[in-house]
């Protein structure tokens, strides 16, 4: 992953190629930014309690309610763990000392445990995070306007696109979606994110603002997983969301694309989608096999909510003499015609055992320019990002 400040791509280890950082301009200078490693969290205690992370509000009251306990109670503590970042029940002083020897006799509140935090020079800040005795990542990118978050939502990655650090990695699993979850939870804990704390969901005081599944694994193949977390995310009483905040990535898993745009009006949608024609695409996104891009195209354009300020994302890795010939950017507007658009740019990250190089700055150039000048007539624009 990389991020841009004061005209330089500062490089570091790559999570995953489908982290965008939406910035708006081309560099031209390369340099590796050197991480410090921070203090980390302590292991969690192995417990055979049920843990209420993730637990959407109504099915936690269901849970509460089986346990003999107040329906009241699940709001109390949903709003403690998630609004206040309490994660012991003896904290919640609100609540009866019976009842809560009774919830932590019961319950849990589990959310993981850092095992790796680093921190770069701009801010950037990784974690490796360990769920039963196995880890994935999530970054935090600090921008002027936002604090973008990138999550995981499996252990490995089921797609194994061909250039792509995590494509490499064996899948192992999905992640929970107190995994999915425990990941925002985190962040906002060491941010003291929770210090920040009311009811705008829009508010960009928050250090974490904006939610990206972009991390390790394709979302759609843990769609039911993603769902659950995703309730929580967004529930105004849970970590408060707005879904204008969160985008949804996907390597073109055409059948959930609908299911995501009618479980959650107003979200954001991106699809990596790395070149403009089957044969290509084939090579590099494997999953293209199963869902070619006539499929993928047709799907996107009946995305729910679209229109001039709703426009869904393309991310486009920039691999050299692969995919970045002029042809190659005439294509891509061809065929993203008539879909409100952004078109993301990503110079690529080379991955050490990949034979695959990053385009030159003058073909990004060239590149971008030929489709912002087609940008208008087509109802899309071009993006770069430093991955």
């Amino acid at each position: 992953v990389s991020t841009q400040s004061t005209g330089l791509i500062k490089s570091v280890e790559p999570l995953c190629f489908k982290m965008s950082l939406f910035v708006s301009r081309i560099v031209r200078k390369q340099r590796k930014i050197k991480y410090f490693s921070t203090q980390t969290t302590q292991e969690a205690p192995v417990t055979a309690k049920k843990n209420i992370v993730g637990i959407p509000l109504q099915q936690l009251q269901k849970e509460f309610i089986e346990h003999g306990l107040e329906k009241f109670r699940h709001s109390q503590v949903f709003s403690w763990i998630y609004q206040k970042g309490v994660t012991k029940f003896e904290h919640m002083s609100n609540i009866s000392l019976p009842t809560r020897e009774k919830l932590n006799k019961e319950f849990s509140i589990d959310v993981g445990f850092v095992t790796k935090d680093q921190l770069s020079k701009d801010g950037t800040r990784k974690w490796l995070v360990c769920f039963n005795g196995q880890s994935i990542e999530s970054v935090f990118i600090p921008e002027t306007r936002r604090g973008t978050l990138c999550v995981s939502s499996q252990v490995g990655c089921t797609v194994g696109c061909k250039f792509c650090y995590t494509g490499i990695q064996p899948v192992v699993r999905n992640l929970k979606a107190s995994e999915i979850v425990s990941q925002v939870f985190i962040a906002k804990q060491l941010l003291y994110d929770f210090d920040n704390i009311n009811n705008n969901p829009m508010d960009q005081s928050k250090v974490v603002s904006n939610i990206v599944f972009m991390g390790q694994g394709e979302p759609f193949y843990n769609y039911r997983n993603v769902k659950t977390a995703l309730e929580v995310i967004i529930d105004p009483m849970g970590l408060n969301f707005s879904k204008r905040r969160i985008t949804v990535s996907t390597s073109g898993v055409v059948p959930i694309i609908a299911k995501l745009g009618q479980d959650f009006p107003g979200i954001n949608l991106a699809i990596s989608l790395h070149a403009v024609n089957d044969k290509l695409r084939n090579e590099l996104v494997p999953i293209n096999r199963q869902y070619p891009l006539s499929e993928l195209i047709s799907e996107c354009k009946k995305f729910p909510g679209l229109r001039g300020s709703r426009r869904l994302t393309f991310e486009y890795v920039m691999l050299k003499d692969v995919n970045d010939s002029l042809l190659d950017a005439k294509c891509l507007v061809k065929l993203l015609a008539g879909i409100p658009s952004i078109v993301n740019l990503i110079p690529y990250n080379a991955v050490p055992g990949l034979p695959f190089e990053c385009s030159s700055n003058n073909r990004i150039r060239q590149f971008s320019e030929f489709i912002e000048s087609k940008g208008k007539e087509k109802k899309f624009f071009c993006d770069l990002a430093d991955e």
